[in-house]
């Protein structure tokens, strides 16, 4: 009997009524006017997008729909909507940027460009392309924040079909939406998003921890349905009998949020009791303490386990008031009380000033702290030259555990956790922190590395003649407090860096050539050209060498050979000669770990100097032949070297004992030892020695000693 195979998917149906759907959801709040935008960015994207199809087989076109859709759902204004259906254009298709402005104007085209990566730019390493576009996003951000509203639609929409990817594509996609992503949203407020994102970045990094922990949730669901209606039932009586009205959910917690628990208190899921949690909307903020009374009174409240969020609400405006109670049978139950519109910022954060335009306090909250967030992220950027350095300070703002801290007159500081008095200092104002001397908290003086508490009061004492101290660098928890400290540091030894650059690469320049190089100032820019390595200017390369990144006779080097060029005479210059005892900007390549013998090249490896390879090393491949430079042994060397070296003997009784011996006989040290019983055949193994020896020739002399051993087999370098 044959099968009839499945029909072939109508695309082009498909994506027709998903876009009628949008463009009719949109109708619903929308004018007519901006649905016509919708409609004609729709048709831009989906002309750009012919031909392309996603990794699934599906037309590309569906990924900027369902983006578009998500922000309809949103209630995102026609801009934001509009970008989204265009965000890929300027990435993946012949679209450009003065194209989209021409089309749908300045705004929307500066959207869309702020959710594109820099593709085109080269970077040394995958980690620089990354925080490159990590930064360009989050000063798009800062300048416009329905940049990273869209751009957790586009994330939120790549994971939820993140299956048709490789595994390792995936892995990496999914650790950067967990790292990234997912406090982002959290940051903002997007609730919703940032649990979904959380778990599905969990199951594509663990998915066998993720079916087993889905699993047992499932069949716990079941087995305490009778405990969670006994509660909801319980609570919603109490409620009714203070006249309260509310409505009560029972919400279950997401499995990464559950797995992080059993993680942290090294727990079995069995023993993990609260994966239930309550939450009562009520209408007012008198009701939320109201109700707080009442469920007090039904059930014994657990200490320490009471948080008003309305009060003092957290960095991106969530409202709510948060306590844990003994319930039936001793189980712990987390209740949340809020009013509906602090439920809509706790569910949709900085995209409710969309979503609601009721002119409501909390809302407005909500956008202030976000606003607030991202005006301290172009304070970090400012003090930032690096990418990388911004990109870490970003992370360590995003950690969502926060500490509330009052000023003198009685202002609220919200900082991350683990912030001392030096965090606060620079919280007010980067010029405080750089003039801080010494702190009272709670009218106390404490030392500057003292932890805040929540509930502190905190003052900074302050002196014009202070400066930073980069020790603070040690215990600051704060990303401003880390960046400007640095950037402050950055600056003052920079010029100093400079003026000691300078005086070692004139002595590198006279050790190279027997009478001064003229014209090296001239030279400056087209050393720059060839070989500046994304630094700006030729006083950035004297700081480099004054703080040992760069080695003077590798600049002075390139200079000579320059100067050669120039004036049209063929410059020999020396090689460099290495004794094996520099400081660190010239160091052993660990991977092939040269000797004096071995034939040898240098490679400049950007922030580590000089790494001296063997000839025939492998790594020598990945650098251009621009980073290396002659080198050659200095026959006044006073140190051993080391050298691995790789033994196959019989697995006999004291063999390990008379290779040692014979390395020791040979005026070798042995550094360290490491067997692999069985590696080698059955009786036989492998040992590989770390040595000391001084040269190759000596190398040879004890590989010929351990050769002798009758129970030896092969001893060769390793």
């Amino acid at each position: 009997m044959q099968l009839d195979s499945a029909p072939p998917i109508d695309y082009q149906a498909m994506i027709d009524t998903a876009a009628s759907a949008l463009l009719e959801s949109a109708a619903a709040y929308l004018k007519p006017e901006d649905v016509q935008l919708l409609r004609q960015a729709f048709d831009v994207s989906r002309e750009a997008h012919e031909g392309q199809t996603r990794k699934s087989g599906e037309p590309y076109i569906t990924h900027p729909l369902a983006v578009a859709q998500m922000l309809v759902d949103w209630r995102m204004d026609a801009q934001g909507v509009a970008a989204a259906l265009l965000h890929d254009v300027l990435e993946d298709t012949g679209v450009s940027k003065p194209t989209l402005t021409e089309h749908f104007g300045k705004t929307i085209a500066d959207l869309v460009d702020g959710l594109s990566k820099l593709e085109r730019l080269e970077y040394q390493t995958k980690e620089d392309a990354q925080a490159e576009n990590f930064r360009k996003m989050v000063l798009a951000m800062a300048r416009d924040v329905r940049v990273i509203i869209v751009k957790l639609a586009d994330r939120l929409h790549n994971m939820r079909t993140l299956d048709s990817m490789r595994e390792d594509k995936r892995k990496r996609i999914a650790l950067e939406t967990l790292e990234i992503y997912a406090p982002i949203a959290n940051r903002i407020g997007l609730n919703t998003v940032y649990r979904e994102l959380q778990d599905l970045a969990f199951k594509h990094l663990y998915p066998t921890r993720y079916t087993v922990l889905a699993k047992a949730v499932r069949a716990a669901r079941g087995n305490r349905r009778e405990i969670v209606n006994k509660i909801l039932e319980a609570v919603s009586q109490r409620l009714a009998e203070n006249k309260i009205e509310a409505v009560i959910k029972g919400r279950e917690k997401n499995l990464y949020s559950i797995y992080k628990k059993m993680q942290e208190k090294n727990l079995s899921f069995s023993e993990v009791l609260d994966i239930y949690g309550f939450r009562v909307v009520v209408n007012d903020i008198p009701s939320c303490y109201l109700s707080l009374g009442a469920l007090h009174s039904l059930y014994k409240p657990l200490p320490g386990k009471f948080k008003d969020y309305i009060a003092i609400p957290k960095g991106n405006g969530y409202q709510s008031l948060h306590t844990t109670l003994f319930g039936p049978y001793g189980t712990p139950v987390e209740m949340q009380i809020r009013t509906r519109e602090m439920n809509a910022v706790a569910e949709a954060g900085i995209a409710s000033h969309w979503m609601y335009k009721s002119g409501d306090g909390s809302l407005d909250t909500a956008h202030q702290r976000t606003h607030q967030w991202l005006q301290s992220i172009l304070d970090i950027q400012a003090e930032s030259d690096d990418a990388i350095e911004f990109f870490e300070h970003i992370k360590i703002d995003l950690f969502p555990d926060e500490v509330y801290v009052f000023t003198p007159k009685g202002k609220i500081l919200v900082l991350p956790q683990g912030s001392t008095p030096v965090d606060f200092a620079y919280a007010v104002h980067t010029d405080v922190g750089h003039r801080c001397i010494a702190a009272r908290v709670n009218h106390a003086l404490v030392p500057l590395r003292t932890v805040l508490r929540n509930g502190d009061s905190v003052e900074v004492i302050t002196s014009t003649q202070a400066k930073p101290n980069p020790s603070w660098l040690n215990f600051v928890a704060s990303g401003r407090a880390r960046s400007c400290i640095r950037s402050y540091l950055k600056s003052l030894q920079t010029t100093e860096a400079s003026l000691l650059g300078e005086r070692l690469l004139k002595q590198a320049l006279s050790a190279l050539v027997m009478t001064p190089l003229a014209g090296v100032d001239a030279l400056q820019d087209e050393y720059m050209a060839l070989y500046g390595d994304n630094l700006g200017s030729f006083r950035e390369v004297l700081a480099e060498l004054g703080v040992g990144k760069l080695l003077p006779i590798a600049v002075a080097r390139r200079l000579v050979e320059l100067a050669g060029r120039k004036s049209g005479e063929s410059v020999r210059v020396s090689p460099i000669a290495i004794r094996g005892n520099e400081s660190g900007t010239i160091q052993l390549a660990t991977c092939c770990s040269p000797i004096p013998g071995d034939e040898i090249v240098g490679a400049i490896a950007k922030g580590q100097g000089l790494i001296i390879h063997r000839s025939l090393c492998a790594n020598i491949r990945r650098f251009d032949q621009d980073k290396l430079l002659e080198v050659t042994w200095d026959t006044q060397r006073d140190r051993m070297f080391a050298v691995t070296v790789s033994v196959m003997a019989r697995n006999e009784r004291g063999t390990l004992a008379d290779i040692a011996s014979a390395i020791s006989g040979a005026a070798a040290n042995i550094e360290s030892v490491d067997t692999q019983d069985g590696s080698a055949g059955e009786g036989y193994i492998h040992i590989h020695f770390r040595l000391q020896v001084s040269d190759l020739v000596h190398l040879d002399r004890v590989l010929a000693a351990v050769a002798q051993l009758s129970s030896v087999i092969s001893a060769k370098r390793g």
